[in-house]
């Protein structure tokens, strides 16, 4: 246990530990209804690291989820098999790197079966040619006169 925790909030793992921490906070408001899963989406744009199509706080908690597990197992192992010295010290970083690079590669392999999930817009709550709707998708709804609101028939509409 004491091998993970050094691995964790070692450097450079610490990085990681750190942005996880913001994401759960995060995540933390949003289950609170303080923030919204689409806060950051005006912001950025992730197509162009391939991992467009979900909101951008779900694909980057991923890829902080993913670099943080893989960085810190990466550093048990370092820590079991390489003795401490300038060899561990030189790999440390080499092996946040390629954490960081691996989690990029499969956030980009998760993020594509999320986007079903995630549409970039809402459908229609109904269909507007539903069973009350006209040819043009008016609906024929009768009003009551209470309502003050003349019903939209083909006889009521103007051309002006």
């Amino acid at each position: 246990m004491r091998t993970f925790v050094e691995a964790a909030t070692g450097l450079p793992t610490l990085l990681f530990t750190a942005a996880l921490v913001v994401v759960v906070c995060f995540w933390l408001l949003v289950a609170a209804g303080l923030a919204g899963s689409r806060a950051f989406d005006p912001d950025a744009d992730l197509g162009a690291l391939g991992m467009g199509g979900v909101p951008v706080a779900v694909a980057l908690s991923l890829l902080t989820a993913l670099a943080w597990l893989l960085a810190t197992g990466a550093g048990v192992l370092l820590a079991a098999t390489v003795p401490d010295g300038p060899a561990a010290g030189l790999l440390r970083p080499l092996t946040a790197c390629g954490a960081l690079l691996v989690s990029w590669r499969l956030t980009r392999l998760l993020v594509r079966p999320l986007h079903r999930l995630f549409p970039d817009e809402p459908g229609p709550s109904r269909s507007p040619r539903g069973p009350g709707a006209d040819r043009d998708g008016a609906s024929r709804a009768v009003c009551r006169a209470a309502d003050g609101i003349r019903p939209r028939l083909p006889q009521n509409r103007s051309a002006g």
